[in-house]
């Protein structure tokens, strides 16, 4: 019988590892997990934290990943802010599909909140012509999108307008959400990671966000998979703050199952 041969490397391989090893397994497990920390991997590696900082150095400064305190990942982990207008040619075919499959979240004559941002204004097109709803919103472009719908009674809130999200902010529409009880609330973030959690590239729209998950009995985030593992600048609130997630197939497989052991559902389009 011919001879089992293990094709993970042994601890004794591990140990013996030279820097080209080293750097293809960091590589690997940073394509399997995205992130990766840097005790772990030293533990993995069976070398010093110094040896795992200077490699990392070397890759950054090859431009295969980026660094952090205590971790590294595949790409930049920061959100810069952008015009809804140039975000909506970004991945639309992918926040199109999710759009349709988080309206299958809603039921006729309930009253729920729409965020901001392009995907949110992809599920307000997406909403059945004839639903009867009450809709709240902070986007000038999901407003406009529901204006023609006589079934759907709309309510825009007020407040200072950001022309680069076409959203209005501020305390005139954080006060505003927080006199109405909803069902359910659509949420499209810029960042959604498992430490940061759910974030948004603006402080003041980051206030109002947390407001509308004040007022909605389940919160529904709509995010790309270009998002995960991703930072903004202002923090809206833990992941298990939120219930399901609606993104695309492109999602790691080890995130899902750790949102899924959150007690976060997710939904694939």
């Amino acid at each position: 019988m011919k001879e089992f041969v293990p094709t993970f490397p042994t601890t004794y391989q591990i140990s013996c590892m030279t820097i080209a090893e080293r750097h293809k397994y960091i590589l690997e497990q940073l394509k399997e997990v995205g992130t990766v920390k840097v005790i772990e991997l030293a533990e993995q590696m069976k070398v010093s934290l110094v040896t795992i900082r200077k490699d990392l150095k070397v890759l950054e400064d090859r431009g295969t990943l980026y660094r952090s305190h205590g971790s590294a990942s595949l790409r930049d982990m920061f959100v810069n802010d952008r015009s809804v207008f140039e975000k909506q040619q970004l991945n639309f075919e992918e926040k199109q599909a999710i759009a349709k499959k988080a309206v299958e979240m809603v039921t006729p004559g309930e009253a729920i909140i729409i965020g901001s941002g392009t995907t949110a204004r992809y599920f307000a097109e997406a909403l059945p012509q004839e639903m009867d709803l009450t809709v709240l919103t902070s986007a000038l472009n999901v407003a406009l999108v529901l204006m023609a719908r006589p079934n759907i009674e709309l309510i825009q809130l007020g407040g200072v307008v950001r022309k680069n999200a076409s959203a209005v902010v501020g305390p005139v529409a954080e006060h505003m959400i927080s006199q109405f009880a909803c069902s359910k609330l659509f949420l499209g973030v810029d960042g959604l990671s498992l430490d940061h959690g759910l974030s948004t590239t603006n402080l003041l729209e980051a206030q109002l966000n947390k407001a509308m998950i004040q007022s909605a009995q389940k919160t529904i985030i709509l995010c790309d998979s270009s998002k995960i593992s991703q930072r903004g600048f202002a923090r809206i609130c833990d992941v298990k703050d939120a219930d399901v997630l609606v993104t695309d197939q492109h999602i790691r497989a080890s995130f899902v199952r750790s949102l899924e052991e959150s007690g976060i559902s997710v939904w694939l389009s």
